[in-house]
């Protein structure tokens, strides 16, 4: 006997071709939600070569013997995982760096639990970056290092430059980096501390959630996000190419990491609420943080239809720093896709390639 499926798809057969082609859409994304199975990511071969509490520095393994001579080092945010610079071979920000003869690591947070709850941008500055950046140079064997941050990643990778004006910095690459918070866009009414009780919300929760953070991220533009690439996929799940990267970026999106409740408190108080960085008044350990003192050649990438990191808050550093070598570019994508997808690959990757090879010889 057919079941209500079979005979559905029996009576389908007399409605128009639009309808049949429609139907299968349907049926193909719900398979896509449901019943396929999750995309590897991360791929490009690397090492473990340090550990520090749930934190891992990587070196991924050079594909060729010669290696340009000033290694690279990522730092990414605190509140995802940083494989999106690694999402998939032939759309990697990491592969395509490697493959390019640069010798690179990454500095992946891990996922912090309940008992890293008190951890703050000053033992993330202090003891995580300037640890990883010494193994880095060590390991290398350089007398300098460049630093490429991401996002947040970017912000802490700023405050660890200022912090140690001696280090040998040769290059800082910030990509979608917010430093002003003057003009945070929609955030600002949003985390108003009017409205916002972020005491109650970090003493209650102790870490915060990542469905608390993509949930704010979201609202932001409610209809786009929320509906946005599920009526994507229903449009355009006969296309292959799009399902597999869609399935990716959704892996990855819902693939957060708790944000320790004091770095949290801090992150919004002291540059959402206060904007200290740019006005000189953010301390880390007793040290206040001057971003004059960097004077490392730096590149400085904002997106222009990014609305975490807007543009203003991204160019904004320029005005603070004692670089000569200091170079602004706004590329035509948003904050995720500036690292992932058409726009990475043509824009995204040869910008940041091309201008690291001159300064890494």
């Amino acid at each position: 006997m057919p079941t209500l499926l079979e005979e559905w798809e029996k009576q389908l057969e007399l409605y128009p071709a639009e309808y049949k082609q429609a139907y299968k859409r349907l049926k193909r994304a719900g398979d896509v939600l449901w019943r396929d199975s999750e995309p590897q990511v991360g791929l490009t071969p690397k090492q473990v070569i340090w550990t520090k509490n749930k934190s891992k520095l990587y070196r991924y393994i050079p594909k060729n013997e010669k290696t340009h001579r000033v290694p690279l080092l990522l730092v990414y945010a605190l509140i995802n995982k940083p494989y999106i610079m690694d999402l998939t071979p032939g759309n990697s920000l990491v592969e395509y760096l490697v493959d390019r003869g640069f010798d690179v690591y990454l500095l992946d947070w891990g996922t912090f639990g309940p008992e890293d709850h008190t951890l703050q941008f000053d033992d993330f500055v202090m003891d995580y970056i300037a640890k990883a950046v010494k193994k880095v140079l060590r390991t290398s064997g350089a007398s300098e290092i460049s630093i490429l941050g991401y996002c947040m990643g970017g912000t802490l990778t700023s405050i660890y430059a200022a912090l140690h004006p001696n280090m040998p910095i040769r290059n800082l690459i910030f990509m979608t980096s917010p430093f002003d918070f003057s003009d945070t866009g929609l955030y600002g009414p949003l985390l108003d501390e009017k409205y916002f009780n972020l005491d109650k919300a970090v003493d209650t929760y102790g870490n915060i959630p990542p469905e608390m953070i993509d949930f704010g991220n979201k609202m932001l533009k409610p209809i786009t996000n929320f509906a946005g690439p599920y009526i994507s996929l229903l449009d355009r799940s006969d296309n292959q190419r799009f399902v597999e990267s869609w399935k990716l970026v959704q892996k990855w999106v819902a693939d957060g990491i708790p944000f320790p409740g004091e770095s949290y408190r801090q992150w919004i108080r002291d540059f959402y609420q206060q904007n200290k960085l740019v006005k000189g008044e953010l301390e880390i350990r007793g040290q206040k943080v001057r971003l004059e003192n960097i004077k490392a050649s730096v590149l400085n990438i904002s997106a222009d239809r990014d609305h975490i990191a807007m543009p203003c808050q991204v160019q904004a550093l320029h005005e603070h720093i004692s670089s000569k070598d200091a170079e602004y570019v706004c590329l035509p994508t948003g904050h995720m896709s500036v690292v992932y997808g058409g726009t990475a690959l043509k824009k995204t990757y040869p910008t940041i390639g091309d201008w690291l090879l001159k300064r890494s010889k």
